[in-house]
């Protein structure tokens, strides 16, 4: 048998994954000296698949299980091509972006906690300055769900001179542009990976440049944001609200501060679950398992320059 269509399923197995690969033509085995590729199924354990790396040196590809690859960047540096799920878990999680970008407008949280009538207030994203942080597939996501609303959308990414299908009024610019996007924008999603460059991004500094009763969205990683500086923010009253379904740590501690803030929404890292995230890497495994053994080009390469 061809080396090729033997792969590793390691540290779990599970059934729509193994039904996944199977289906791509492959065999599921156990992780021998003849095998050269690997499903890694466990984010939470970079230690683990270090070890693993160390004891294989003839493995030439390795499936990281999620889109973002954060808790591996010192595994990156092995003579292996690794490649993440980038882009599989786009729509769900664009679509927990908009539903939360929308409840912020409308004061969900205050109105579903009032015991009164209370001040009339809601923003809308219809024909609103809205700023994407990132350009990977979240953000394409979003600029189709933004666009029956008519939003002036900037995206800022990375490489801003790389394809990026732009709908209606969208703009593509660099990261040296934020500051100035920021300061003009209603609506601001996080949706970036996180490196060394997007660590703690949004700090005092960078909510200082924010505009007045603006509304931030993160759907990245919890530390893209420095969240002491953002409850700052919030008290100052600078942004008029927020929504988290990242944290650090997470889970989130019982009595933390965050809980507190009346104008903070935090969903427990909820915008993919794993009842949603199966069936997408099961995708996603097929279709790279199947590549794998026709010698195609993989999809969701990790770019070890990037980081993501």
């Amino acid at each position: 048998m061809n080396s090729n269509n033997l792969i590793a399923l390691e540290p779990r197995q599970f059934p729509a994954y193994s039904a996944a690969i199977e289906s791509a033509g492959a065999v599921i085995t156990a992780l021998t000296t003849e095998v050269e590729a690997l499903v890694w199924t466990d984010y939470a354990r970079p230690d683990l698949l270090a070890k693993t790396l160390a004891e294989n040196p003839q493995l030439r590809w390795v499936q990281l299980p999620f889109a973002g690859v954060d808790a591996f960047q010192e595994l990156l540096g092995h003579d292996v091509i690794f490649t993440s799920a980038k882009r599989s878990y786009s729509e769900p999680v664009a679509e927990h972006a908009l539903m939360l970008s929308m409840a912020l407008g409308r004061v969900i949280k205050q109105r579903s906690l009032a015991k009164s009538w209370g001040k009339k207030h809601a923003d809308s994203l219809y024909d609103a300055n809205v700023l994407i942080v990132g350009g990977g597939g979240i953000a394409q996501e979003l600029v189709h769900l933004l666009a029956p609303f008519r939003s002036n959308v900037t995206v800022v990414r990375k490489r801003p001179e790389e394809p990026f299908e732009k709908v209606g009024t969208t703009e593509v610019v660099g990261f040296d542009q934020l500051d100035s996007y920021l300061a003009e924008s209603q609506f601001v999603i996080l949706a970036c990976a996180l490196t060394h460059e997007t660590r703690f991004l949004f700090n005092d500094e960078r909510f200082l440049v924010m505009a007045e009763g603006s509304y931030l969205v993160n759907v990245s990683r919890g530390e893209v944001i420095d969240q002491d500086a953002l409850m700052r923010a919030l008290d100052s009253g600078k942004l008029a609200g927020a929504a988290i379904d990242v944290t650090y740590p997470e889970p989130l501690p019982d009595g933390h501060p965050l809980w507190e803030q009346e104008n903070l929404i935090i969903t427990p890292h909820t915008a993919d679950t794993m009842q949603i995230v199966t069936g997408l890497f099961a995708m996603r495994l097929k279709e790279n398992v199947a590549a794998w053994i026709a010698g195609r080009e993989l999809v969701g390469v990790v770019d070890r320059e990037l980081g993501y």
